[in-house]
């Protein structure tokens, strides 16, 4: 896997970003960052104060790419990794047995995830171009 990948955030589907906020707020979280995907979804990150790990509140209107009706076990949404270059971290994640999914551009990132050998979803996020490093390293590669 590359060098400079940090675990940030595990990801749920939510059926009202208001009502949960106000839930994980009572059990002391707080908003850290919010937005908009490009896809139509919206995001809400919070964390407790202390802790750098975060939950990322997701909500997916009906007709949006990703909005599916809840059924029992499918809050869980992804678990969500920083990668400085996410796609050599899909090509490493597919290495050791994941299945791809979807990729997509969003601003100035890009959010590429993977399926992990028993169906959980993994997302890699950072710029949507690789660190200098990785592009002169690969010109320089043969092949």
């Amino acid at each position: 896997m590359p060098a400079l990948v940090r675990f940030i955030y595990s990801g749920i589907r939510v059926r009202s970003l208001p009502q949960s906020v106000r839930f994980y707020r009572k059990l002391g979280f707080r908003i850290v960052k919010r937005g908009w995907f490009s896809h139509g979804g919206r995001w809400i990150h919070m964390a407790l104060p202390g802790s750098p790990h975060r939950i990322e509140l997701n909500y997916y209107r009906k007709g949006t790419t990703f909005y599916e009706p809840f059924g029992p076990g499918q809050e869980f949404d992804h678990f969500g990794f920083y990668a400085a270059d996410p796609r050599e971290w899909v090509r490493g994640a597919v290495r050791a047995g994941a299945k791809p999914i979807v990729g997509f551009m969003d601003g100035p990132s890009q959010l590429m995830y993977v399926r992990d050998p028993d169906g959980v979803w993994l997302g890699a996020y950072g710029p949507s171009e690789p660190p200098r490093s990785s592009r002169a390293k690969k010109r320089r590669s043969p092949g």
